[in-house]
């Protein structure tokens, strides 16, 4: 079946969130003079990923998500701070913060030339913007969905029902996402009746196991299978 649509995220998959979290953390913790040592990074990547799979599951809110995170880890570390401020000031940093994945701007300039190109993505509206933005990868892409903006997740199936929404005449079955979330990208395609691409450059495993259409280290990947698809 030919796809006609591709459904991309954004953190991980096209942007390299990493890059840009480790650049905005050590400047915020600069601007406030506080010590940012590799245990305290460590402790803050586990907390952040505690988080957002619980938003992933529908257990808490985005905003307890952002608001949150830090102040566990300055309690944890007897820093006498709630977290708040500083929270926001970390947004503006991950704002500014535009890394992309090894080769994710030739893909998308490729395929934005035969297919209806969409962003879904569970980040914070005004950072993923600005970064999709400033990284020219907007400029390739017909929608974006955030789920701030819609009021749904990745993975529920009624982000996704409103994404179809918006897409007038987009084709479940001619649908393709691409992500490198297990639980919000893959479980989300498979909930929507999709068809799914895990990007995992790392060769993680399927810890999930869920049952994937497609899993690809590099992005340029993508060419073969699409190629395929089209001549199937």
């Amino acid at each position: 079946m030919k796809f006609t649509t591709l459904l991309f995220d954004a953190d991980g998959t096209l942007l390299d969130f990493d890059a840009t979290e480790k650049r905005a953390l050590q400047r915020v913790f600069d601007l406030h003079h506080y010590p940012l040592t590799n245990e305290m990074k460590k402790r803050y990547q586990d907390i952040n990923a505690q988080l957002w799979s619980a938003y992933e599951e529908g257990e808490i809110s985005r905003e307890a998500v952002i608001y949150t995170r830090f102040g566990k880890l300055f309690r944890e570390f007897g820093i006498a701070d709630d977290g708040i401020a500083f929270e926001d000031i970390y947004q503006k940093e991950l704002g500014r913060g535009h890394d992309m994945i090894p080769h994710a701007m030739e893909v998308v300039r490729r395929l934005y030339l035969q297919y209806r190109m969409c962003i879904v993505t569970n980040g914070v509206v005004a950072t993923q913007y600005a970064r999709l933005r400033d990284s020219g990868l907007d400029a390739y892409f017909h929608h974006m969905f955030v789920s701030e903006e819609i009021g749904f997740r990745k993975p529920d199936r009624s982000y996704f029902d409103h994404c179809f929404a918006r897409l007038n005449g987009a084709k479940r079955n001619r649908t393709l996402i691409i992500g490198d979330s297990l639980s919000s990208d893959m479980q989300g395609g498979i909930n929507a009746g999709i068809s799914t691409c895990w990007y995992n450059p790392d060769g993680k495993k399927n810890h999930k196991q869920l049952p994937l259409t497609y899993e690809i280290r590099d992005l340029r990947e993508l060419y073969t299978i699409l190629e395929e698809e089209n001549d199937g």
